[in-house]
């Protein structure tokens, strides 16, 4: 998916237009229309506003990852990383497990 694809995407998923969403990162829809068209690339900054607001992280909306990570789970990532090392270890042990519960149970399910 483009660039413009994963804005125009992402864009009608939160139900808003060209102009909302150019009022929300300070431009107009007419220039959010270039970008989901692709005929245009908006600077860094730009990109970067317009992945804020679309809660997504700035590697998903260019196609770097294609694992959508919304802000509030990024959010929580950073949050972890800040901890220590003995915590940041307990919470990853616990989602470890969660997670190995979930394939469990998924797997047995089926």
């Amino acid at each position: 998916m483009t660039f413009g694809e994963h804005i125009t995407t992402l864009r009608k998923r939160k139900s808003l237009s060209q102009a909302d969403l150019g009022k929300l990162v300070g431009t107009s829809g007419d220039i959010i229309g270039k970008y989901e068209r692709d005929e245009v690339k908006p600077s860094i900054e730009v990109a970067s506003k317009i992945a804020d607001a679309l809660e997504v992280s700035l590697d998903y909306l260019v196609g770097k990852t294609s694992v959508e990570i919304g802000s509030r789970t990024l959010n929580r990532l950073q949050d972890i990383q800040k901890l220590n090392e003995h915590d940041k270890a307990t919470v990853l042990e616990i989602l470890d497990a969660f997670l190995r519960d979930r394939k469990a149970k998924k797997a047995y399910t089926i």
